[in-house]
């Protein structure tokens, strides 16, 4: 009870505030920025610890996780976001009024890895100054309204893994470089839903990559490349581009594919009947191509009971056998 008493007699004892002074500038600085960031941001005052709104190095007390999700914010996207300097996370996503042009000012994020700016109408050119983002190992510009073509100089980022600027309005082709990739441990590479041409560098052929979704885009050419018993890729999206190949040259990864969907393309040739060895294989769709022949079976499918129904094999030249009809 004398205990309780001193303590409850005792003056307050200032508690001390963790936030970095710069980090707390910072944000301030960027609701501020938008027209109703007062508004939206009502928690971001001056008199507030930052670090219980952000996740904070305990050592440094510098911000690393700056997040925000489904917000309305209406503006650009500031220049001082670049002064959050420890940032190891930094994500805008489903932020549909966000506009404008990704600000240089991001480049001082040297700690960055994992970089996500999408679901939002930011427009402008994929900055080609992305490049010295050293640390970055996930770069995510999904479903934006980027247009232009894609910078080569992506390829020199020696630490990412995963690379998606899908759903935007990319133009040109796919650069040489993505073949020759510092990075050695590439998973995924994402560009559909855009407006790229040309074919596919041969190099990517030699790459270890996991997935690689390069569907509804106007490519043309041969995409084999990907293919490979030796490989170790789980997916593979060639659909509705304009490539053209025979697909009975191909060999599949036995062990590790687990989607392909080459369909609406100009593919011709036979469904070789090495692809019934693929037992991880969950979704196949060859459809609206050139194929012939018979349709191989019986599938032996880990993951499936029985093999694929007709609108995986639906709209070729000469297909033929389960599910479609009987060969003649």
């Amino acid at each position: 009870m004398l205990i309780l008493l001193f303590f409850l007699l005792s003056p307050a004892v200032a508690v001390t505030e963790r936030c970095h002074p710069d980090d707390k500038a910072a944000i301030l600085k960027f609701k501020n920025s938008f027209s109703n960031g007062p508004q939206l941001l009502p928690m971001w005052t001056s008199d507030r610890d930052c670090c219980d709104i952000f996740d904070c190095d305990e050592t440094t007390n510098r911000i690393i996780d700056f997040s925000l999700t489904n917000s309305n914010l209406a503006g650009t996207i500031p220049d001082v976001i670049g002064d959050l300097t420890y940032l190891k996370t930094l994500r805008m996503h489903k932020m549909p009024f966000l506009v404008g042009e990704i600000p240089r000012g991001v480049t001082r994020l040297k700690y960055v890895t994992f970089f996500d700016i999408s679901w939002t109408n930011v427009s402008g050119h994929v900055p080609s100054f992305l490049e010295e983002l050293k640390s970055v190992m996930i770069l995510d510009l999904s479903f934006n309204n980027l247009s232009g073509p894609i910078p080569s100089s992506l390829a020199t980022l020696p630490n990412m893994i995963g690379l998606d600027i899908s759903r935007n309005r990319l133009t040109g082709s796919i650069p040489e470089s993505f073949g020759h990739l510092v990075s050695p441990a590439l998973q995924g590479l994402s560009l559909s839903h855009n407006m790229l041409s040309g074919e596919i560098p041969t190099s990517i052929g030699k790459m270890k990559i996991y997935q690689i979704d390069v569907s509804r885009n106007n490519l043309s050419g041969d995409a084999s490349m990907l293919f490979g018993a030796m490989k170790s890729t789980s997916v593979i999206d060639i659909s509705r581009n304009n490539f053209e190949f025979d697909f009975s040259r191909v060999s599949f990864m036995e062990e590790t594919l687990v989607t392909l969907d080459i369909s609406h393309n100009k593919i011709y040739g036979k469904i070789p009947t090495q692809i019934l060895k693929v037992f991880m294989l969950q979704f196949l769709n060859v459809s609206y191509n050139r194929l012939c022949g018979e349709i191989p079976s019986p599938w032996k499918l880990r993951y499936r009971s029985e093999g694929f129904d007709k609108t995986s094999f639906i709209h070729n030249q000469c297909l033929c056998g389960s599910p479609l009809a009987q060969c003649k």
